[in-house]
């Protein structure tokens, strides 16, 4: 690629879009993909696990809004249980990555059909995400009732659920307070696990008094009193509940049952709305077996389809609905008799438009690094637009030029072909089966390039057997610091998601001493003259094979 990205067009995947503090405008910028995945908690992780595995292009855009974010530990998950909420998105982003899959930090503001059928999702920052399938995990909301203190102690000394929090309670002191008729399902549960449980029926409107004589005759305490607020203690923890005639209950902890709303919003320029939960209690996105809703395309897992459930099944409802949209995508493609890429479809959309997308300049830093280099067989991976395998052909190199876009590839020979010069082009992915064939090279120079992670590092081993003994690896890439700052995601969404590619720091990694010997590894600043709002720093790998 080029050193000088036009300024209205796609950066490199891995280059960063700004972050917070900075003013600079941010370049808008689509991008395509099988299936976008809203929502990057236990269910939306897990299809984007089942559906990068099946080699689909998949985005996740996540806001980091989860209904468990208030909460400590999560329970009930067998494997993790005790976890934190948190660690398990991690330990998730990082398993969909290792497939390749991208988990953007963002926020989808709406969601349309386009006229080929495939979907355009808007995101904060004026951004642009096209896909053929999408699937909504966005959770759902809690509705609290208005009683003072309730909202502060939200999913740690208020609770609701005794499958989520019932046992670390067990024989405490325990205030149940009943908002709505739904709100005494649960309480035979708590009763259970103590035998000090006070029901308070805050709102007794249509309330099953058969179960609230049962419940007293068992020996639980039943107050009909409004409740004022959630109290209390020194050290923030709740101590009890103060009723409306003014009198306190002590309690451990305090039990307020929700109603719940999808989130489910984003949707509706599609035409989807969400239906009334037979409990009476909320709402919901309804979905068919297979994890689809009323518009063909849209699929939904999770908390969004069912309040239910815990994280647990919420994660194996995400597995299976990723299964069929796999299904889906395989099933359409068969009809179609191609063997669709995703990753494909994304470059060629980036080169398919009639401006260049960079400057047509070599890369400052190749032309330092490669000056002194006697001219032999060098490799281009990911040549874009090849300004680089250009200008290595006019210095005497005879040159191989790889790129995963056709659109890419027929730039090259366009400006090949104007300039005389010879280039052999290669479509294809650096994780193709011998995607450079079996020749090796003097020099394999990726300047800016990216290829997705696979568990069995496929693209990095041949990477590094494509160069020859005497040979040198030349790596350029952008420094990637900025992106360890947050990005707001009510403004912005951060478009390309590094850690789903393979990076410089990895392909270091993997040179044995042994066998390289490492010249320069460092981070400089862009040659003159090439510095963008976007970047200012590139890091420098340069490494020679021993011959011996």
């Amino acid at each position: 690629m080029s050193e000088h990205p036009a300024p209205s067009r796609p950066p490199a995947p891995s280059e960063p879009t700004g972050h917070v503090g900075h003013t600079h405008q941010h370049p808008t910028v689509e991008r395509h993909c099988d299936v976008a995945v809203i929502g990057g908690s236990a269910a939306g992780l897990a299809a984007a696990l089942q559906l990068s595995r099946q080699r689909r292009g998949v985005v996740v855009v996540d806001d980091g809004t989860p209904r468990n974010a208030p909460a400590a530990h999560m329970h009930g998950y067998l494997g993790r249980e005790g976890a934190a909420p948190g660690e398990l998105r991690e330990v998730g982003r990082a398993e969909v990555r290792a497939y390749g899959g991208e988990v953007l930090s963002g926020r989808v503001v709406g969601v349309r059909r386009r006229d080929d059928g495939r979907f355009r999702l808007d995101l904060t920052g004026g951004h642009v995400l096209v896909a053929r399938r999408v699937l909504a995990a966005t959770g759902l909301s809690d509705e609290l009732p208005a009683i003072d203190g309730a909202a502060r102690g939200w999913g740690r000394g208020v609770i609701h659920c005794p499958f989520c929090h019932g046992f670390e309670v067990r024989d405490q002191r325990l205030v149940q307070i009943v908002t709505h008729p739904l709100g005494l399902h649960p309480t035979p549960l708590f009763r259970h696990l103590t035998d000090r449980l006070t029901v308070v029926l805050h709102d007794p409107t249509d309330l099953d008094e058969e179960v609230v004589e049962a419940l007293a005759a068992s020996g639980v305490s039943v107050e009909r009193s409004e409740v004022a607020r959630v109290l209390t203690g020194p050290d923030g923890e709740v101590s009890g509940v103060e009723l409306g005639d003014g009198r306190a209950l002590e309690a451990d902890a305090v039990v307020v049952g929700s109603r719940f709303r999808a989130r489910a919003d984003v949707l509706a320029g599609v035409g989807l709305t969400t239906t009334p939960h037979p409990t009476g209690a909320g709402d919901v996105l309804a979905v068919d077996p297979r994890g689809e809703t009323a518009v063909p395309g849209i699929y939904a897992a999770g908390n969004v389809t069912d309040p239910s459930l815990q994280v647990l099944p919420s994660a194996a409802q995400g597995s299976q609905v990723g299964a069929m949209i796999a299904f889906s995508l395989a099933e359409e493609d068969l009809r179609a008799a191609v063997r669709h890429s995703g990753e494909e479809a994304d470059w060629d959309q980036r080169y398919g438009g009639p401006d260049r997308t960079w400057s047509g300049k070599p890369n400052g830093t190749l032309v330092h690094e490669v000056t002194d280099l006697a001219p032999g067989r060098a490799l281009d991976v990911g040549t874009g637009e090849g300004a680089d395998a250009l200008w290595l052909a006019e210095h005497g190199w005879k040159v191989t030029a790889t790129d995963i876009s056709g659109n890419a590839l027929a730039r090259v020979r366009a400006e090949a072909e104007r300039a005389g010069l010879a280039v052999d082009l290669v479509r294809g992915d650096a994780n193709d089966p011998e995607p450079f064939g079996t020749a090796t090279f003097d020099l394999v120079s990726l300047q800016y390039g990216s290829f997705k992670r696979t568990p069995d590092q496929r693209g990095l081993r041949s990477l590094l057997a494509a160069v020859a003994p005497g040979g040198t690896l030349l790596v350029v890439h952008h420094d990637l610091t900025p992106l360890r700052d947050p990005v707001d995601v009510a403004t912005q969404t951060r478009m390309y998601d590094p850690e789903a590619f393979v990076g410089i720091a990895e392909i270091a990694a993997a040179l044995d001493p042994d066998i390289w010997h490492v010249e320069t590894h460092e981070t400089r600043p862009r040659p003159a003259g090439a510095a963008s709002t976007h970047h200012v720093n590139d890091v420098v790998l340069r490494a020679t094979r021993r011959t011996a």
